[in-house]
């Protein structure tokens, strides 16, 4: 349970994580970035206000700018191809197999959508909390072409990181 609320907490620690780690705090933070999104059901971790308060931290000479939006922007790769490939897995389960449960109506329909808006769904799904958890899982599901995917995906991921991150890094010593 300590474990769960350290995780989930965070942006509010990040200060006394980073005294009492150090440069593990690298690590930490590429995992929770690949667990979010790679993993649906670690959606509710705090990815936007942790990515903003981290740009603070680098302002403040507490984190390499560089080093660490290298670090999250691996993340999130990692965590898009972890995600995609989970959800091809089960998409090629579910077409093998015929489950009662599986509305083919429904999946027929995901498969339209990403075929029409999947590209523009993964550039702008990082930005909607638990949404960039689950479209590249849907992506995947709904056999979405690996390299259109790849690419989508990561420039979307890329923005979300670098804004974020620059968006505390500039705006983060402003009191409010």
């Amino acid at each position: 349970m300590d474990l769960l609320h350290f995780f989930t907490s965070l942006d509010t620690q990040l200060g006394s994580v980073i005294a009492a780690h150090g440069n593990l705090i690298y690590a930490i933070l590429f995992i929770i970035i690949v667990s979010e999104i790679g993993l649906l059901p670690l959606f509710f971790l705090p990815g936007d206000p942790l990515i903003f308060i981290i740009g603070s931290f680098c302002k403040l000479g507490a984190l390499e700018l560089p080093i660490m939006m290298a670090t999250l922007m691996v993340a999130a790769l990692c965590g898009n191809l972890i995600s995609y490939r989970i959800g091809f897995i089960i998409g090629e389960n579910i077409d093998s197999h015929r489950y009662r449960w599986v509305d083919r109506k429904a999946l027929e329909r995901t498969r339209a959508f990403y075929k029409k808006h999947g590209k523009t769904t993964l550039l702008i799904s990082p930005f909607i909390a638990v949404v960039r958890t689950f479209a590249p899982f849907l992506a995947g599901v709904s056999r979405m072409p690996f390299g259109q995917y790849a690419v989508a995906a990561n420039i979307g991921t890329s923005f979300w990181i670098a804004s974020l991150m620059l968006a505390g890094y500039f705006f983060g010593e402003i009191p409010f």
